[in-house]
């Protein structure tokens, strides 16, 4: 068992949240009222109970913040369970990315690395007692036959013919059952609880099913295994839990989960089931069977596709462990279910990329400028901020020489009104360089433009005298002699209406939108970019948006992924 609570921390605790303005939501302020009244020796440990059958998603990362930022804020325990009763939808690749999601996100289990088939010896073991009690039976229906005799919320079920077996004869075919004499699906386990209770749960739920697929912990060790509400609420007292936090699809759950603890817990210690509401988002889909058709069906690039809301693939993209838990503590925790707009968590990963992002430039499509008045083979360098947020980033140089790139849309040759770029006759401000003045255009023979021949003033350059002169334009640009060619990969909401599960009538892969992924390729980068070009590396394109170089990416093969652009473009979009 865990070591009792410090009292004089969990006053400080809540001392601390009265200064900061910020009361405890409703999780924590139970959990501190038991704590207060020293409930379980005062001990406080939650866990994170994943099923190892997916990657984790957003949703997931509310649930680990709550399960472990409870236990930080008030001096408990987290421990990291693997629900792994299913072997058949069960895979180690998923054991590993769940504890690479979860350490990402900022937290640690320890030693506490615990799994659901740990207890199979002591639940199976409580199983027989249950037959040898006569609260257990073995049922011979189909799966069909029990849900159509369970009846509805309003009527009563009927009971199983095979309800009053003797335990005996019970006993003896659940044995046979873990030996594998029947197949899967001729036999189950049942709880004998009330075929007329008003919660539809109690009305004998199975507590054991026949899978003969090899468990990737315990080989061919076992035939039978348990269900999530008989295993749950055991394991949890096996382990000393002593709050177990889910969400509120659980709630009529709940009496399950205490009537089949009751049959383990006395007085001294038994853990308490609370229910939040889950994280909905909207443009999104959560639904763990959904994401899997979407990485079968090769609609998406795997579980780590930037599009995914997989927390690996929020990774991929360039998100923040940061972001993500700045975005799930204002969405808060109620009891009420909610559908979050996704732009909410896409302000929260600006907001936190501003802070540390690097500046650097880049040309997505690019035109090429000749400064015609510029000396031939002249390169100089510039110093270029590396981040104004941040005062002790430093800066970083970038070469300046007679033809650079810029945006080709930051050139019209026929602009409209407070079209501020450039333009015949205009003139605009290289950022970090000097004003340039636009004096004519090279066409091919479609009438595409090829080149912009401009003009500099040398006295404006940044940093001198007179580049205090102003212009009401400022481009971004790259050296055409230095620059490295690159491919942006342009990410985007993976589907394109608002609330993809209310479309009920719809196959959910019709609602993908089919501008989710946008590659471009030969993108210019400065030299700096491709220097730095590593892993988790964060930049701000300046006047494009975030991006972070992808796994695919190698020297001389640079990919960077849009994480986000610079502002939010879509919901006007689709306003239009």
């Amino acid at each position: 068992m865990e070591t009792k609570y410090d009292n004089n921390k969990l006053n400080e605790s809540q001392s601390t949240e009265s200064q900061d303005g910020k009361g405890l939501n409703f999780v924590e302020q139970l959990i501190y009222d038991d704590l207060k009244e020293g409930k379980n020796g005062g001990r406080l440990n939650t866990r994170f109970p994943p099923e190892p059958n997916g990657y984790l998603h957003i949703g997931h990362a509310k649930a680990i913040c709550m399960d472990f930022g409870v236990a930080e804020k008030f001096g408990g325990t987290c421990n990291l369970r693997f629900d792994d009763t299913n072997p058949v939808k069960e895979d180690v690749e998923y054991v590993d990315s769940i504890r690479e999601d979860i350490k990402w996100l900022g937290f640690d289990w320890g030693n506490r690395e615990y799994y659901a088939s740990d207890y199979f010896p002591q639940l199976f073991d409580l199983a027989v007692r249950l037959i040898k009690e006569g609260k257990a039976y073995v049922d011979d229906q189909t799966s069909e036959e029990i849900a159509a005799q369970k009846g509805t919320p309003t009527t009563p079920g009927t009971e199983s013919p095979y309800r009053n077996r003797t335990p005996e004869e019970n006993l003896d075919l659940f044995m046979r059952m873990n030996a594998g004499e029947f197949e899967e699906g001729a036999r189950v386990l049942r709880a004998k609880i009330d075929m007329a209770s008003s919660n539809m749960h109690f009305r004998d739920p199975i507590m054991y099913r026949i899978i003969k697929h090899p468990h990737h912990r315990t080989g061919t060790t076992w035939k039978v295994y348990p269900m999530y509400d008989f295993a749950h609420g055991q394991s949890d007292y096996f382990e000393g839990v002593t709050h177990s936090i889910c969400t509120l699809e659980f709630v009529p759950h709940r009496p399950l989960y205490e009537y089949f603890v009751n049959e383990l817990a006395d007085e001294t210690y038994r853990p308490r089931q609370i229910e939040f509401n889950r994280l909905n988002l909207t443009y999104t889909v959560m639904s763990k069977r959904k994401l899997l058709q979407l990485v079968k069906e090769g609609l998406v690039a795997g579980w780590d596709d930037p599009r995914m809301p997989t927390i690996s693939g929020m990774r991929r993209r360039g998100f923040t462990p940061q972001s993500i838990r700045n975005f799930i503590e204002r969405i808060g925790y109620t009891k009420y279910e909610a559908l979050n707009s996704i732009s909410l968590l896409e302000y929260a990963v600006r907001e936190d990329l501003n802070r540390i992002a690097t500046r650097v430039m880049a040309v997505i499509n690019p035109v090429k400028v000749v400064i015609t008045n510029y000396p031939e083979g002249q390169v100089e360098t510039v110093e270029m901020e590396n981040n104004p947020e941040l005062p002790d980033s430093g800066s970083h140089e970038m070469p300046f020489s007679r033809e650079i790139y810029i945006e080709r849309d930051d050139f019209m040759e026929n602009p409209p009104k407070k079209f501020f770029r450039l333009a015949p006759g205009g003139e605009v401000r290289l950022k970090g360089a000097y004003i340039i003045k636009c004096e004519d255009v090279v066409k091919d023979a479609d009438g595409n433009i090829t080149e912009i021949h401009c003009t500099y003033d040398p006295e404006t350059r940044s940093g001198l005298p007179g580049s205090q002169r102003k212009v009401k334009g400022t481009l971004h640009w790259v050296s055409a002699a230095h620059a490295i060619d690159a491919t942006a990969r342009m990410y985007d909401r993976l589907f394109n209406v608002e609330n993809p599960a209310a479309e009920t009538d719809r196959d959910f892969r019709e609602m993908l939108n089919p501008d989710s992924l946008q590659v471009i390729n030969n993108i210019k980068v400065e030299p700096f970019v491709a220097q730095n070009a590593i892993v988790g590396t964060k930049f701000q394109f300046q006047r494009i948006g975030y991006f972070t170089p992808d796994y695919d990416s190698s020297t001389g093969n640079l990919i960077f992924n849009r994480t986000i652009a610079l502002k939010d473009s879509w919901e006007k979009e689709q306003k239009k």
